[in-house]
Order: C-alpha cells, then sequence, then structure tokens
C-alpha cells in the first residue's frame, strides 16, 4: 500500500465523522402524539404482540431486516490475530456492504474472547435481535465449531462469510474459467495450497458443484495433507488424498489443471507454474498480494486463466459478490439457515450472470472500456445492478425449494 493510499484510508475513516456507520430514524418523531406512538404508552401494544407471538417482532420491528457482523478478531484480512477492537474497521466496513448492495441493516459486535463457548454463549444470547449472523475474521479451526454449534443452536441463517462467500464466488468463478478453457468440474485436477477455513469451504463447496474429492491435492504449511499423515486436524483430515504420491507442491503441481491459493503471497513460483497442464487455471487469492504476480504468470503462460482477490486486476474474487444478496434472498424467505442448496444455487447464478451482455453503465463504473465474457471476465463486476435480484432470488427460491423458509417466496423472484 502507498503513503498516499494510506493517508487516504485513515482520512477516509475519519472524516467526516469516526467510522462508517450512523443509526437513522425511519419513522416520523417531530410531535407530542409522534414520541407516545414511538416510546411509552404506545410502544406498549407491539410488546405485547410480540409476546403473544414471536413471529411478530418480524412485522413490528427491525429484526427481518437485521445482520449481526460478529467478530473476535483473530484472524484479520490477512493481518492475522489482532484482537477484536482491531477488527472494528473491518467489520463496519462489512455492514457498509450489506447496506450499499442489498439495503439490510447491519451492527458490528467485536466478542473479546478466543474461547469457543464463550463466543457461542455470547451469539446465542443476542440471536433473537437479529434475522441472521455474519461471523467474521474468526480464525480456523475454531471458526468451524463456533459455526457449527450456532446453526445447531439458532432458528436464524449463521454464515462464516469467510468461508462461505469465498467459497462461493470461488465456484461461480472456476465454473465459468474451466468453461472457457474446455475442461470439466468432474475431470480437473485441482491443487490447493492453504487448508484454512476458506480453504476447506471452496473444496467442500467444489465437490458438491460436481468436482472428485480424488482429484483434490490440498496442501499446508508442512506440504501435502494425505492418509496418515501426523499432526492432522479433523477439518484438513476431510482432504486427505490418499491417492497421490506427491507430498511437495512442485510434485502436486505438475500436470495439475487448477491452483487453488489461499495462502500467502509468492507462494507459487514460475518454474512451478510452468509444469501445469495445457490451458491452466489459476486462482491466486491471498490478499493483498497474491501467490504469484498476474504480470510474471502471463510471462511463463499465454493460455492461462488467472483470477486474484485484487480490485486492480481483472477477474476479482469478491466476497462482495455473494454475501450481501445471500442474506437478502435469506431474509426475504425467513430461512432458518443458508444451507449448500442455497449457496450453490448463489454459485450458479453469479456464474451465469457473467456469461449475459455487460450493461453500458457497468462498463461505465469500471472505466468506460467494453469488456465481454472471456480469459478477463469470468465473474460479474461488483456494480452490476443485476446481481440482486439473480442472486438474491436464486437463493430466495432454493430456500423454498428445501423447505427452510418460513415465508412465501417474494412475487419478484418467481420465474
Amino acid at each position: 500500500m502507498t503513503d498516499t493510499l494510506k493517508k487516504d484510508a485513515l482520512a477516509y475513516h475519519a472524516e467526516p465523522s469516526p467510522g462508517k456507520l450512523s443509526i437513522e430514524i425511519t419513522t416520523p418523531a417531530e410531535s407530542a402524539r409522534d414520541l407516545s406512538l414511538a416510546y411509552s404508552p404506545g410502544v406498549a401494544e407491539p410488546v405485547r404482540a410480540i409476546a403473544e407471538d414471536p413471529e411478530n417482532a418480524y412485522k413490528y420491528t427491525i429484526k427481518g431486516n437485521l445482520v449481526g457482523v460478529i467478530s473476535n478478531g483473530t484472524a484479520i484480512l490477512g493481518l492475522g490475530n489482532l484482537g477484536s477492537l482491531a477488527s472494528k474497521p473491518v467489520m463496519e466496513g462489512k455492514a457498509l456492504l450489506f447496506k450499499r448492495f442489498a439495503n439490510i441493516d447491519a451492527i458490528d459486535i467485536e466478542v473479546d474472547s478466543t474461547d469457543i463457548n464463550e463466543i457461542v454463549r455470547t451469539v446465542e444470547l443476542i440471536a433473537e435481535t437479529f434475522g441472521g449472523i455474519n461471523l467474521e475474521d474468526i480464525k480456523a479451526p475454531e471458526c468451524f465449531e463456533i459455526e457449527r454449534r450456532l446453526i445447531e443452536s439458532c432458528n436464524i441463517p449463521i454464515f462464516h462469510d469467510d468461508q462461505h462467500g469465498t467459497a462461493i464466488v470461488t465456484v461461480a468463478g472456476m465454473l465459468n474459467a474451466l468453461d472457457i478453457q474446455g475442461k470439466t468440474l468432474e475431470k480437473a485436477k485441482l491443487v490447493c495450497l492453504g487448508a484454512g477455513a476458506a480453504a476447506i469451504s471452496c473444496s467442500r463447496l467444489l465437490v458438491a458443484a460436481g468436482m472428485k474429492k480424488e482429484n483434490i491435492v490440498m496442501l499446508d504449511r508442512k506440504g501435502v495433507i494425505f492418509n496418515g499423515r501426523e499432526g492432522v486436524n479433523q477439518y484438513k483430515a476431510e482432504f486427505a488424498n490418499d491417492v497421490t504420491r506427491a507430498r511437495t507442491l512442485s510434485e502436486a503441481i505438475d500436470g495439475a489443471d487448477v491452483f487453488l491459493g489461499l495462502s500467502g503471497p509468492d507462494q507459487l513460483s514460475a518454474e512451478q507454474l510452468k509444469t501445469m497442464a495445457d490451458k491452466p487455471i489459476v486462482f491466486a487469492c491471498s490478499n493483498p498480494d497474491p501467490e504469484i504476480k498476474p504480470e510474471l504468470a502471463a510471462s511463463v503462460r499465454d493460455d492461462l486463466i488467472m483470477a486474484t482477490g485484487r480490485s486492480d486486476y481483472p477477474n476479482q474474487v469478491n466476497n462482495v459478490l455473494g454475501f450481501p444478496f445471500i442474506f437478502r434472498g435469506a431474509l426475504d424467505v425467513r430461512s432458518t439457515k443458508i444451507n449448500e442448496e442455497m449457496k450453490l444455487a448463489a454459485a450458479h447464478a453469479i456464474s451465469d450472470l457473467a456469461k449475459e451482455e455487460i450493461l453500458q453503465e457497468v462498463i461505465d463504473a469500471y472505466g468506460g472500456n467494453a469488456f465481454e465474457f472471456g480469459p478477463e471476465y469470468i465473474i460479474p463486476k461488483p456494480l452490476d445492478p443485476r446481481l440482486l435480484d439473480r442472486v438474491a432470488g436464486a437463493v430466495a427460491r432454493a430456500a423454498v425449494e428445501t423447505g427452510v423458509a418460513r415465508d412465501a417466496l417474494p412475487e419478484k423472484y418467481k420465474k
């Protein structure tokens, strides 16, 4: 990050007032009568209605359009464990994105604990306040257990975006990249460098979409994860490969169709990239610095499709393509959870949109230069206004079809 960008980022968060959020009033509060309706004595009526039927909370309060963005700051972006308070700018930013892209009200809550039981119980105690919970920047493997327990105990959607948002957008882009390269998900061989929350969730959703688990070779800091290797936790063990003889990245990458990087900067060398199969696909998603720089990758392979997590290169794998619209769809049918079918529906909706004609307003928003579906445009741009109804609609329909919705499908989402 340049000094100018650092200075501008700090100014952006400090001015015109500290932070990125405020609370606004949605009803009149100008007269004595307004106040008597907003608070005492008028407020007693919705209180009685909710006590009689808890579902009335969706009718008389903000609950149905409110998401809690919750973190303990143990895995902040690519910065690591800097504590719960340091995570607050990120969580405020997440709330900003919810509002900007899906008109969802969100409030950040930073939990100052690394104890799984404390975090789970804290969220359980406040869950009724919200229509959904977005977990964020909680390190693996604790994040898996926290999410699992909350899904079991809460009757609202619990969604760890670092896992599932990344996975949904990755699958969407991967489907299109494979299509362009003339390959299929069922036959593609993938090397996943990284074995944390995002890597495991991406691999799970790729398998759910049709990739064969035996065609995935996952590596952590100690090398290839294989059956019988010591020191492998239960989550990594899910992708222990008993077919491959590879033990290092150089061995695993040889002949691979796809590289998925969720690890750290400069982990994939030009020499390793050269050994990949014809028409390779490289998703180097480490932020802010990818596993291999696009310029270096392009200098050694002119037949590749490359994606990163950065906005200054083509094909940005960006969670904002997913989570606002996924929650929008889930909230609009009052879903009790976000299940695998809803995630896949979102991935396919994102994938399909990239193949449609690009709107002029989207072209204008990204510099005015025309672009089209192809190697440098495999995923829609976040500012494409069609994402809202397409992705939210797909998620809402999947929720209704799988029986986790408590409300009927809105007319705007009916095909």
